[in-house]
C-alpha cells in the first residue's frame, strides 16, 4: 500500500468505538474506490469483540483507495480508508511538528486534534492515546534502507518524533549521521524491540524480555509465534555431555511441531470477535467465581394464564407479553426482597459491592455469537415500560445492532433456555455479576393440583451464584421467591 503525500488526501484511522478495544475486523463496505462521500456517511461496518459498529466518515470527498479488504483485522488507529477531499490543500503543520511529518498520514485535522488533548477524539467514544494509535507498521514504497527502519519504528513507538536522524539536512553528512542516531531495528542493542501494543502484553504476561527475542516479522518485528516460541519451555541441558548424547534433545522438540487434521472433511473456523470474547469471559468465570447452581420445579399455570390476559389487556396492545416477561418481574421482586443477591465481588479491596439498582441483562444468541445486553435500572420500570424494553433488547440483538454499553454494567442476568426446548442448565455467571437465572420450557405435565393429578404447565428454574458473596441460604430464597410468584402471580402485587 503506497503512502499519500497529497495534502488533499485524507486517511480515516480504525476509531476505538469503545472502552478500549485494540482492534475490530471489517465486515463489510459499503463504498468503493471512485465513490463519493459526504460527512456522516457510513462507509463500512466494522465488528469489535463486543458488537457490530457502523463507522461514518467524518468529511466530503472522493475514495481514494480501501486500505483492506473485507474480513480483515484492524488494529486501532490504523488508516483504512483513503478519501480526496475537495477545497484545496488544508492548512500546513506548526514548523515545531515537522519531524514529525516523516509519517505522512499525519494530516493537519489529526495534527491539530493531537495537540489539543492526549486523546485523538473518534467517532464512537474517544480514542486511544496519540502514543499508541500506530500499532501496524507498513512497507514503504521506494526509499532506501534507513527510511523504512525509521518510519517502522516510528509507527510502533507512537506519534512522538523519530531520533534525530532525520533533521539532519546536510547532505554530505546525509550517509555518516543517520548511521549512529538510529540503530536497526534488528539490532540487539540500544533500540527499542519492535512489536505491537498486544504482543509486549503477552511479553510480559509470559514474563519474556523483548530484546531476548528474535524477530521473524516484516521489518524486524517480533510477532505472537516469537514470542510464544521464546516463552516455551526449552530441553534441559545435561551437564554432563559426554554421557548424553544431542539426538535425544532435538527429537522432542520436532514431535509437537507435527499436526494433521482431514482438511477434506474438517473445517477450522477463526475463533474472534464476539465469540472470541465470549470464551474468555466465560474462562475467567468458571475458574475465578465459585459457582454453585440449584433447581425448583414449579407449576407456572396461573402465569400462562395471566400472559393471555395481558396480551388482551388494552394497557399492552401493541407490546409483546410473553412469560419472559412476568419471569423478568419475578425475579426484579426477588431481588427487592433479597438485595444483598445483587452484588460484585472486588478482588483488589477484598470487598463485597452490593449495588442499589438492578440492571437486568437478558442472555441472547446471535449470528456471531452470544451477547447478554441489559435493560438499565430495570428496578424503576412498570410491567409495561418492562415489556417495551425487552422487545427493543430482543429485535436488537438479533439485527446486531447491539452497542458495547448495552452489554456493560449488568448486575444480574436471565438466560431462557427453555426456547430450544431445554428442561435446564447450569448456566455460567456473566462476569462481575453474583448470580443467573436459567428459565427452563415450560410444557403441560402430570401434577399434583388440589389432591388430584392433573395436566399442569411446569417448568424448571436453576439458579447459579457467586458462592463467595452469596451463600446457600440467600440463593435459596431468591429462587424460592421468583418459584412462588411464577405459582401465584398474585404476589407480584402483595411482595411489590
Amino acid at each position: 500500500m503506497t503512502t499519500m503525500t497529497d495534502a488533499s488526501v485524507r486517511e480515516f484511522k480504525m476509531p476505538d468505538v469503545g472502552e478500549g478495544l485494540t482492534e475490530a475486523e471489517i465486515l463489510k463496505w459499503y463504498v468503493q474506490p471512485g465513490d463519493t462521500v459526504t460527512d456522516g456517511q457510513v462507509v463500512c461496518e466494522v465488528e469489535t469483540a463486543k458488537a457490530a459498529v457502523e463507522l461514518p466518515i467524518p468529511y466530503d470527498g472522493v475514495v481514494r483507495a480501501l486500505h483492506f479488504p473485507e474480513g480483515t483485522t484492524v488494529d486501532v488507529g490504523t488508516p483504512i480508508i483513503a478519501v480526496e477531499v475537495g477545497g484545496g490543500p488544508a492548512a500546513p503543520a506548526p514548523a515545531s511538528e515537522a519531524p514529525a511529518q516523516e509519517a505522512p498520514q499525519n494530516t493537519p485535522q489529526e495534527t491539530s486534534q493531537a495537540e489539543g488533548s492526549g486523546r485523538q477524539p473518534v467517532l464512537v467514544g474517544y480514542g486511544v492515546a496519540t502514543s499508541s494509535t500506530r500499532r501496524r507498521p507498513r512497507k514503504p514504497a521506494a526509499p532506501g534502507p534507513e527510511v523504512p527502519q525509521q518510519a517502522v519504528q516510528a509507527e510502533l513507538n507512537g506519534h512522538g518524533t523519530t531520533p534525530p536522524a532525520p533533521a539532519a539536512p546536510a547532505a554530505p553528512a546525509a550517509p555518516a549521521v543517520p548511521a549512529p542516531a538510529q540503530p536497526a531495528p534488528t539490532a540487539a542493542g540500544g533500540a527499542r524491540p519492535l512489536a505491537k501494543p498486544p504482543v509486549r502484553k503477552l511479553a510480559k504476561d509470559l514474563g519474556v524480555d523483548l530484546a531476548t527475542v528474535v524477530p521473524t516479522g516484516p521489518g524486524g518485528i517480533i510477532t505472537r509465534e516469537d514470542v510464544q516460541a521464546a516463552a516455551a519451555p526449552k530441553a534441559p541441558e545435561a551437564p554432563q555431555a559426554p554421557q548424553v548424547p544431542q539426538p535425544p534433545v532435538t527429537a522432542p522438540a520436532a514431535a509437537p511441531a507435527a499436526v494433521s487434521y482431514d482438511a477434506a472433511r474438517e473445517t477450522r473456523v477463526p475463533v474472534k470477535g464476539v465469540r472470541k470474547a465470549t470464551a474468555q469471559a466465560m474462562v475467567g468465570s468458571a475458574f475465578t467465581a465459585p459457582h454453585v447452581t440449584e433447581f425448583v420445579t414449579v407449576d407456572v399455570t396461573r402465569t400462562m394464564r395471566l400472559v393471555d390476559e395481558l396480551k388482551q389487556d388494552p394497557e399492552f396492545a401493541g407490546k409483546r407479553v410473553s412469560p419472559l416477561l412476568l419471569i423478568a418481574k419475578a425475579l426484579l421482586v426477588a431481588v427487592k426482597r433479597n438485595p444483598d443477591i445483587n452484588a460484585s465481588w472486588d478482588e483488589a479491596n477484598q470487598e463485597i459491592v452490593v449495588k442499589h439498582y438492578v440492571n437486568l441483562g437478558i442472555a441472547a444468541a446471535t449470528p456471531r455469537g452470544l451477547i447478554v445486553p441489559n435493560i438499565k435500572d430495570a428496578h424503576d420500570k412498570t410491567l409495561p415500560q418492562l415489556a417495551d424494553a425487552l422487545t427493543e433488547l430482543v429485535a436488537t440483538a438479533r439485527e446486531g445492532k447491539t452497542s458495547p454499553a448495552a452489554m456493560q454494567g449488568g448486575t444480574i442476568t436471565i438466560t431462557n433456555v427453555g426456547v430450544f426446548g431445554v428442561d435446564t442448565g447450569t448456566p455460567i455467571l456473566n462476569p462481575g455479576e453474583s448470580a443467573i437465572l436459567a428459565v427452563g420450557a415450560i410444557k403441560p405435565q402430570p401434577w399434583v393440583h388440589k389432591g388430584k393429578v392433573k395436566p399442569r404447565q411446569v417448568t424448571t428454574l436453576a439458579l447459579s451464584f457467586d458462592h463467595r458473596l452469596v451463600d446457600g441460604e440467600l440463593g435459596s430464597k431468591v429462587l424460592a421467591d421468583v418459584a412462588a410468584i411464577l405459582e401465584q402471580p398474585k404476589r407480584l402485587i402483595t411482595w411489590a
